[in-house]
Parts: structure tokens; sequence; C-alpha cells
């Protein structure tokens, strides 16, 4: 039986809050008068639409939305995957996860920086959406999504980092690993992003420009650096090759199979064009560059 869709106005100190609780299918999300600040408690969401909406506060616990559309939906805050509800944590053994399946976030204006808590998308479409400055994304699945336009400053992580709530333990997620996988980058403009732990030839990356995947980085790297160190000694010389030590230790910390997306300005956006090409040229000569 369908649990009734309803709304209520909460309180926390003088902080003013909507509740949503229930099913919703088919419709527009019905935004309350007064503070746009809401939160749905183990809320499901079918075909709802969110489009054009702005809230100032988006905060989702233990719910689900499926097909659902957030094109051009403003939030001043986000969070995903909520840990409780009106500043209490959930009292279960595990943090509850949020889910978003085929949701399309076209132009979506995130908020920076936003904290996505313990939220799965599955095969959702990010289509131009503000995708900057996502660095605590450390709880977050994305399982056969679609990227376009721009994807800058984010982190992706494959190993759930936990954080402490205080004044609680850690709260463990029931599983070990964030699931990372079949997602398409083939026709978005990476700029400065990280996969932690995450497994590269599981997504797709065909077409990127000014990318490379290339495997032995713990090979390629002192092969190059040697090529540097015959540059004559000037900031140049410096920064290049700060870059590349730092390439190879965060592949040796957190890269999968001596494996790293490499973006041409990594190895120096101060560097003029002509160095860093010839840097880029050969840390990737002989590279496989993976086409799917």
């Amino acid at each position: 039986m369908r649990d009734r869709f309803r709304i209520e106005a909460a309180r926390l100190g003088v902080h003013r809050y909507w509740v949503a609780r229930g099913e919703l299918r088919d419709q527009t999300f019905p935004v309350p008068e007064g503070p746009s600040a809401v939160t749905l408690d183990r809320v499901r969401c079918s075909g709802v639409d969110f489009s054009g909406l702005h809230f100032d506060e988006f905060s989702s616990f233990a719910s689900e939305f499926d097909g659902c559309d957030f094109s051009e939906t403003t939030f001043g805050t986000f969070s995903g995957g909520a840990s409780g509800v009106g500043g209490t944590l959930f009292s279960g053994q595990t943090w509850p996860q949020s889910v978003y399946r085929n949701c399309v976030f076209r132009r979506t204006r995130f908020p920076q920086p936003v904290f996505l808590g313990n939220v799965r998308f599955e095969k959702c479409v990010f289509d131009r959406s503000r995708l900057r400055g996502m660095t605590w994304t450390q709880e977050a699945e994305f399982v056969g999504c679609t990227f376009l336009g721009r994807v800058r400053e984010v982190n992706f992580w494959g190993l759930p980092v936990l954080h402490q709530w205080p004044p609680f333990e850690k709260v463990p997620l029931g599983r070990g690993r964030n699931e990372f996988t079949g997602n398409d980058f083939s026709r978005a403009e990476v700029e400065w992003v990280a996969f932690k732990h995450i497994d590269l030839d599981a997504q797709k990356w065909p077409g990127l420009p000014d990318h490379a995947l290339l495997d032995r980085i713990s090979e390629r790297v002192p092969a190059v650096l040697k090529l540097v160190g015959s540059w004559p000694d000037t900031p140049h010389r410096k920064q290049a090759w700060s870059n590349l030590e730092f390439l190879a230790a965060g592949t040796r910390e957190h890269g999968v199979d001596d494996k790293a997306l490499v973006h041409r300005l990594v190895i120096g956006n101060r560097l003029p064009p002509e160095l860093r090409d010839e840097v880029f040229k050969a840390l990737g000569d002989d590279h496989r560059l993976i086409q799917q």
C-alpha cells in the first residue's frame, strides 16, 4: 500500500524547515510557501519534476528517486544522502543510503562546496551541471552515469572515507567500497579531477581532449624526470619536476594498477606551451590510450 505523501513544518531551534514523507509520483514537487529548506525523510519519488525549483536547503535521508528531473534546479545546500533528520543522527546499525536512478541533472546548480553524503547515482545524466569544488564525496557511488560539460575540481572515491560525527563514533556504511563503474566521461571537460582507488578501465574515456590514460606511471615518471632534469635551473624546471613527482605519489597512494588519467595542464599550468607539450608527449610516448 502506498504511503500518503505529506509535508509538514518543523523547527530546530530558530531554524524553520519542512519535512516530507511518503510517496510521490508523476507530478511537480510541492514546495510550500515560506523558507525553502526541505528534508525528505524516507521519501519515494517516481517521475517527480523538481526542475526550475530553488531550495535554500535540500536534504534526503534514506530516500529513493526514480526518473526524476532536476533540470535547472538550484540548491543553496545539497545533502543527497543525509545522515539524519532534524539534527539527530539515525540510530540504526549502518548509515542508510539515498538512491537516484535514471534522474536528469541538466544545468543543475549545486552549491560549492557540497557534501553529498551516503548517496548512490545510477544511470543519471549530469548535463552541464555545476559540478565544481565537489571534494566531500567520500561516500558517494556513481554507476552507469553520463557526464556532459565541465567537471572541475572534483574528487571521486572508490574507498569510502568515514567521518567522525561528534559526539558519535564513525558511522559504518555497510560496505567496504564505493561502486564506481560504467560512467561515461567521453563528452565531459574533466579538469583537476581526482579518481581515488577507482578502476579507470571500468569507465568510458574516448575523445577527452588534452588527456591521456596512462599505464606504468611508476616507470614513466622517472624516465621523464631525466628529461626535465636536463633543463636549465629555472622556475619552469622546478614546477614540472614537482608536478611529476606529485603525479607519481598520487598514483602510488590512490591509483589502481599503476594507471592515471593525466591532463596536459598537470605537467605545469604556468609552463610555456612548448615545454608543457614536450613533457606531455614524453610522458605518453608508447602509451596505451584506452578506447572503449
